[in-house]
């Protein structure tokens, strides 16, 4: 697909500095720009690239204060992230066909519904009394159990696993072999030391426009649902326990815990690595950084966390600085020691 820059710029809502006529075909990294392509630059860090680059146009902010010239045709927008990812969804669908059909290698119970222009693809299986609504597809080895409720516009990938009763909304996509409504983590221990195991008789419900990333895993509530409200975007290797609910655009980066019955509120940014404990409360506009592990609920909305235990960022900052420093913070302490027990062996000389 071949555009010019003032084609871009009418799409995006943006303005041209250089040649609005130059044309690109294709998608480069800045510091890997070659003629005919289209780059970006959000991130400061990257900015030496911009003087350098091979790129006919580059998307920028619209803030963005050019330090020398730039070969390159220049976009300003209000967010350049935004712009390029907008463009590309563009472009997909444009370019990307979508899928219909029933593969003759599913299984699809007999009171199961499914909705138009669905994609079931090899080795499927739906349960009883399951619903797929409009424009949905299953790629294969799916599974949807009894009850399931799946929304329209939905994409589900490669070995996704939904259990019984969970309940899915519109245009959620589910990367490969994710589960969601699993049983939770729940045992009672027994006089001989045995567990006994506690029923999880609870579901999962994302609601619309949910991002589940692959092998992440969703358990069901023990009692009542565990909930991710509109826009929650979860990365890979993500686990949500029982009862927990994330509250509307919430993101959590890949290997990030959340235990039991916490509750996590709107447009929070969780890092990577990060653990949760369980019956927790965090406040909207929450970030907590990458690593960190959060053992209280949060005082406020807005804050920013980090560390082990978590801290307030600027605290947890200055802790570090003071960390960093231990081995000559321990020498400087250990030459004071010798100089006063010298101080003092002198005065008991004198007093002797």
């Amino acid at each position: 697909m071949e555009i010019s820059a003032l084609e871009l710029a009418n799409m995006l809502g943006g303005t041209v500095e250089g040649d609005a006529s130059v044309k690109v075909f294709d998608y480069a990294k800045i510091e890997e720009g070659k003629p005919g392509t289209l780059s970006f630059l959000s991130n400061p860090k990257y900015e030496n690239f911009l003087y350098e680059t091979e790129a006919s146009v580059v998307l920028v902010n619209n803030d963005f204060k050019l330090a020398k010239p730039t070969k390159a045709t220049l976009i300003r927008v209000p967010d350049a992230y935004l712009a390029l990812a907008q463009l590309l969804q563009f472009v997909e669908a444009k370019t990307r066909v979508a899928k219909k059909g029933i593969d003759p290698t599913a299984v699809i119970a007999k009171t199961a519904k499914i909705g138009k222009n669905c994609y079931i693809g090899p080795f499927v299986y739906i349960a009883d009394n399951a619903e797929i609504g409009d424009n949905t597809q299953l790629y294969s080895h799916v599974a949807v159990n009894e009850n399931v409720k799946i929304g329209a516009d939905c994409i589900l990938y490669n070995g996704v696993v939904i259990y019984h009763e969970c309940v899915i909304g519109n245009r959620c996509i589910l990367h490969a072999n994710c589960v969601i409504g699993s049983d939770g983590f729940g045992f009672a221990k027994q006089p001989d030391g045995s567990y006994f195991k506690m029923p999880q008789n609870g579901n999962v419900i994302l609601e619309d426009d949910v991002e589940i990333g692959a092998t992440t895993t969703i358990d069901r509530g023990s009692m009542g649902p565990t909930i991710l409200h509109k826009g929650v975007k979860l990365d890979n290797q993500v686990q949500i326990a029982h009862n927990v609910e994330l509250g509307e655009n919430t993101a959590m980066a890949g290997c990030t815990g959340v235990a039991g019955s916490t509750k996590i509120g709107k447009n929070c940014i969780v890092g990577g690595l990060s653990g949760i404990i369980g019956h927790l409360h965090i406040h909207d506009n929450t970030t907590i950084a990458a690593y960190t592990g959060i053992t209280n609920s949060t005082r406020e909305p807005g804050q920013i966390y980090q560390g082990i235990p978590a801290q307030l960022a600027s605290k947890s900052r200055r802790s570090f600085a003071v960390y960093r420093n231990l081995p000559e913070l321990s020498r400087t302490v250990y030459e004071l020691e010798k100089e006063i027990k010298s101080l003092q062996s002198r005065l008991d000389a004198l007093n002797g």
